[in-house]
């Protein structure tokens, strides 16, 4: 059986090959049986929480896979990342074991992929300005992966922290990414074409007072009700689509908090990954047309992006 790094993953795994990867996937999804992910809420002697998350998909005659991931949110203040985990690949023929995946990275690439899929769908063609908020690892990813698909000319970088910022800005640059930290949030909303959040903030962080005609938020990091990287007044402006309509009407706080309270009605939620790739509806109908998309993770990404790295290192 082998296993994949990160450093492997990576490599064989590059952003236009996983986003077309998810195009195909979702446009063909009733070939995949996906159950509902389990959450399961980790309690210490202190109450800290934490979640172990099980994320099962399989393809008969093709895959099976399944993603063991723990969330731990105050792991920044241990200087390690919030998210680890393993993703193992099985035969779909016959059960047997082919590879393990680093988990964590598996799910960063698919996490940005998803969200540039969407964008692809949901942003302006001619989108320039990224603002990046969020400063941790699915935020890198996110700036290369919308910086493969889109003519990104500048990259805002805002953090909690702004040390944090400073560091993915230089580290960006680096790369040959046109990064930059910013301290003024709202003035970095205000800047950009597209807003991608990739935080674990239970407390707005975006507000609908700042979007700005034509702009397209994309918000990622908030998996449970309690979380919230935008306020009531954004879902009330933009056109709101998720991932997948059976995760991101009950998971997200973003979404729950203002169904729940009546801000928004189940029909305000205009249509999901699956139905946009399938071509069932439109995406962004004007240039001035405010987007939102809300993505909690969906196990098929997972099973898309791991077959992907074993079928490109393993022909």
């Amino acid at each position: 059986m082998r296993y994949f790094s990160a450093e492997e993953v990576r490599l064989h795994l590059d952003w236009s090959h996983i986003v077309e990867q998810l195009r195909v996937g979702f446009a063909d999804s009733s070939a995949y049986t996906v159950p509902q992910r389990h959450h399961h809420a980790l309690l210490d002697d202190s109450g800290e929480r934490a979640t172990l998350l099980l994320m099962p998909a399989w393809r008969l005659q093709s895959y099976i896979g399944v993603k063991v991931a723990s969330v731990f949110p105050d792991n920044r203040l241990k200087n390690l990342p919030s998210v680890h985990g393993v993703y193992l690949l099985m035969d779909g023929d016959n059960g047997t074991p082919l590879a393990v995946f680093d988990g964590a990275e598996i799910t960063a690439r698919r996490t940005a992929a998803a969200s540039v899929l969407a964008a692809t769908y949901l942003a302006r063609p001619d989108a320039s300005t990224l603002l990046l908020v969020g400063a941790g690892v699915v935020s890198e990813n996110l700036a290369h992966a919308y910086s493969s698909q889109f003519s990104i000319s500048r990259i805002l970088v805002w953090n909690h922290r702004q040390k944090g910022a400073l560091q993915l800005a230089e580290k960006l640059r680096k790369s040959n990414l046109p990064a930059e930290s910013v301290e003024n949030l709202e003035g970095a909303v205000g800047a950009a074409d597209i807003i991608t959040c990739a935080t674990l903030s239970k407390e707005p962080l975006v507000l609908g007072d700042w979007l700005q005609p034509g702009v397209h938020l994309d918000l990622v990091g908030g998996y449970t009700p309690a979380m919230r990287e935008t306020d009531d007044m954004a879902v009330q402006r933009a056109s709101i689509f998720v991932d997948s309509f059976e995760a991101g009407l009950v998971e997200p706080g973003d979404i729950v908090s203002p169904l729940e309270s009546g801000v928004i009605s189940i029909e305000d939620i205009k249509g999901d990954l699956f139905t946009l790739t399938q071509n069932k509806i439109v995406g962004r109908s004007s240039d001035k047309e405010i987007t939102l998309f809300k993505s909690v993770g969906h196990g098929l990404e997972d099973i898309l992006a791991a077959s992907a790295v074993y079928e490109a290192a393993m022909p």
